[in-house]
């Protein structure tokens, strides 16, 4: 059974930055595609970036897109996300997500394996 376990979020001004880190355990972790979604009050899931095994592809969702960089460290097991110029529109609960399918869209029914959130709060 894999594990994820979140951590980083807080609250911070806009502008600033926060580094999230999802560590896994339980299962080969470099042959996962790992991903970042958030969620806000009273919206759906979205998609924040994803990351290959190898750590050689990423995607990010527009909203992000050159502000925030998805990492990994297969020797630790885990998984990052760095913030930069963060927005109140970031503000959400951010979720790590794994899956071991070949084929692995940017949706959340691609992902069987979640942890269990970290808040990150942006004040205007």
């Amino acid at each position: 059974q894999v594990q994820l376990v979140e951590s980083g979020g807080g609250l911070v001004q806009a502008g600033g930055s926060l580094r999230l880190s999802c560590a896994a355990s339980g299962r080969a972790f470099s042959g996962a595609t790992m991903a970042w979604f958030r969620q806000a009050p009273d919206k759906e899931r979205e998609f924040v970036a994803k990351i290959s095994g190898s750590g050689g592809s990423t995607v990010y969702a527009d909203s992000v897109k050159g502000r925030f960089t998805i990492s990994r460290d297969n020797a630790k097991n885990t998984v990052y996300l760095q913030m930069s110029s963060l927005k109140p529109e970031d503000t959400a609960v951010y979720y790590c997500a794994a899956t071991w399918l070949i084929l692995v869209r940017t949706t959340p029914d691609s992902y069987n394996t979640w942890g269990q959130g970290t808040q990150v709060t942006v004040s205007s």
